[in-house]
């Protein structure tokens, strides 16, 4: 019986596992502070907008109505939209920002 042999073999160099991982290491860093802290952020400054909404605001919700709080409830809002003072209610969710208020200057 003969003895099996086992051929181990190496990229050029030797440098093994070491320099791949470094890499990958690097790369997760480079993709965090390019793609998921600024993210992170949008969310948190949206989320203190969403805290901060008051009586008379006026805000657009994510599917384009533009109206002025009346009423604030936990997690919904109600809204007054002109031009015919339609009420609506609506999530705190889709409130997408808050609106500066029109202000028509005559001349």
């Amino acid at each position: 019986m003969m003895p099996l042999t086992v051929a181990v073999f190496q990229a050029p160099g030797g440098g093994g596992m070491t320099p791949t991982i470094v890499m990958m290491g690097v790369l997760f860093l480079i993709m965090y502070m390019l793609i998921f802290r600024p993210q992170a952020q949008k969310q948190k400054e949206w989320q203190k907008m969403l805290e901060s909404i008051e009586n008379g605001d006026q805000v657009v919700t994510g599917g384009g109505i533009v109206g002025i709080v009346i009423a604030v409830k936990e997690d919904r809002l109600h809204l007054r939209v002109p031009p015919d003072n339609l009420r609506l209610e609506v999530t705190k969710n889709s409130v997408m920002q808050l609106a500066k208020p029109e202000t028509k200057e005559k001349k």
